[in-house]
């Protein structure tokens, strides 16, 4: 299994809206690494959901359903999204602020790239912002 993160600005696409929606593909990808990424998501692998910009916080966690395809946004044949279901609220958000202060997270692609959409990352990566939701 593989670990990712999504980010979604609130007042575009919450985390909210999506659990209302109970799936989603994942569109609006235009940067190259972060459409590598969704790329190399697979069936039944696990995505953090972000809320960038206001918040900035990590609220959820998704699963891949659907593995990538031509994004039905656009007809350039170089984007793709994947559907996403919502698997469960975090118990409380996990801050940009508190990533960032954790020496076990200091590596981790938000941090390090903020700017990029769509990242791995690695198992106790993942496992310890859980943790931190917890």
């Amino acid at each position: 299994m593989q670990y990712f993160l999504v980010k979604s600005e609130p007042f575009k696409y919450s985390w909210d809206q999506f659990n209302k929606d109970k799936r989603t593909f994942w569109d609006g990808v235009r940067n190259y690494q972060a459409r590598n990424n969704l790329k190399e998501m697979k069936e039944g692998d696990l995505v953090l959901f972000y809320h960038s910009n206001e918040g900035k916080d990590v609220v959820g966690i998704a699963k891949v359903v659907k593995e990538f395809y031509q994004d039905p946004t656009t007809e350039d044949k170089n984007w793709v999204v994947v559907d996403l279901e919502p698997v469960q609220s975090l118990k409380k958000p996990v801050t940009l602020a508190t990533i960032k202060a954790d020496e076990r997270l200091k590596d981790v692609s938000l941090v390090k790239q903020g700017r990029l959409s769509v990242m791995q990352l690695k198992a106790e990566e993942f496992d310890r912002i859980v943790e931190l939701g917890s």
